[in-house]
């Protein structure tokens, strides 16, 4: 490893801007959420939401245990799918249940709770979730491969005639989420079935799902697709979108997966015009995928310089000495009152030691208070790279909250 990939390291900037740590007796490929690291997390999940809020997706939300009865019948529990992955729990009166590896059946039994209607279709349900996977322990890595991953899944059952929009929609969100995150240049990987036999379902709905992704990508790629032969889900073929980071490292991202077979397996219908009962279809979307995956991609992309939308700590202000003291706290509760997340560092500490913690921790502006701000009731607001600016109050929180709005 090079030595600014070494520097970029995900697990380095992790412990260093303090976002997440792991812990010997919780146990490898369990990362612990610091309360900055929370905060990259929520604000990563709130924008997937607010992407997907004008779809009108229903956010559910489901335990993380399960009778394997479920996952028989959704056919993960075959040995050459999910079966050695996932984490068995007998109970006291011997009843084996699941920790969940996936969220998909679930949400197809909240489907499948009251018969539907073609009129309420699409129907599409949302939810940020957990899921847990027993990776062998040498091929767990930082948050680059955990046992617990925390999924944006969704899932959405439609008619057969209305898999094109639908998958259009979420392109568009896949599109303008990476966007925002400096991933300009995706590139579409068609991931489709190959002679192995561990793809099931018939051939004709194979065939008709193969069929609306290749159309798709055809519409919509800019880029030339990249073929995928043998890379589909067991249950049906997908597209993964594919982005390359600042050092032109490529890592797999969102993706746009379509099922016939889950709605065959858990008997999934709708009522149709006529009266007569059909299958939806059923489609699989993460937008960041697994939060752990897309934060280490992230971290390493930015180099732990998050922009002020996204940064855990936005401004520290940084009295110069114990006579600017009071005046800086003023600043500090307005602040706060914005709901813009400042911190207050103490003037008894060195002012050269307080720019240099700023510094460190790649935080994206400081005020430092003294005389001349006191005197002149302004701020001199400096930014990470440099930048100087002098403003009022108002204008400082002006500026602020049209750069967060904005997302810049």
């Amino acid at each position: 490893m090079d030595q600014e990939n070494k520097e970029r390291d995900h697990r380095k900037l992790g412990q260093e801007l303090g976002l997440f740590v792991f812990s010997d007796l919780v146990g490898p490929g369990l990362p612990l959420w610091t309360p900055k690291g929370t905060i990259l997390r929520k604000k990563i999940d709130e924008f997937v939401q607010e992407l997907r809020s004008v779809d009108n997706y229903g956010q559910v939300t489901i335990p993380h245990l399960t009778k394997k009865d479920l996952y028989i019948k959704s056919q993960h529990y075959e040995k050459e799918k999910y079966g050695e992955d996932i984490f068995k729990i007998q109970t006291r009166d011997k009843r084996e249940l699941c920790l969940k590896p996936m969220n998909c059946p679930h949400h197809a039994q909240i489907y499948a709770s009251q018969l539907r209607s073609y009129k309420e279709l699409p129907i599409r349900y949302s939810e940020t979730t957990m899921v847990y996977r027993d990776e062998q322990s040498g091929e767990l890595a930082g948050l680059s491969r955990v046992l617990s991953i925390t999924q944006d899944d969704a899932h959405i059952f439609c008619r057969e005639s209305q898999l094109q929009k639908e998958m259009e929609r979420i392109w568009n969100i896949i599109e303008k989420f990476y966007a925002t995150f400096g991933f300009t240049d995706l590139t579409p990987r068609f991931s489709r079935r190959n002679e192995e036999k561990k793809f099931k379902g018939s051939d004709a709905n194979w065939q008709k799902a193969e069929e609306a992704i290749k159309n798709l990508i055809t519409e919509k790629s800019t880029n030339n697709y990249l073929d995928g032969p043998g890379e589909a889900a067991f249950y049906g073929p997908k597209i993964d979108f594919m982005a390359k980071d600042s050092v032109g490292r490529e890592h797999q991202v969102g993706t746009i997966q379509v099922d016939f077979l889950n709605p065959e397996n858990l008997d999934l219908e709708y009522v149709n015009e006529t009266g007569h009962r059909e299958r939806p279809v059923m489609i699989h979307c993460a937008i960041a995928g697994s939060l752990e995956r897309f934060l280490a991609v992230y971290l390493e992309h930015v180099a732990g310089e998050f922009p002020l939308w996204l940064s855990p700590v936005q401004l520290t202000i940084i009295p110069i000495g114990e006579a600017h003291t009071e005046y800086a706290q003023n600043i500090f509760e307005k602040l706060k009152a914005e709901k813009i997340r400042v911190e207050i560092y103490d003037s008894k500490n060195r002012l050269g030691k307080n720019i240099h913690n700023v510094k460190s921790q790649k935080l994206p502006y400081y005020l430092v208070i003294g005389d001349k701000e006191m005197r002149e009731n302004k701020i001199t607001l400096e930014s990470r790279n440099g930048e100087k600016f002098s403003l009022t109050l108002e204008e400082l929180i002006d500026k602020l909250e049209k750069e967060v709005r904005n997302k810049k």
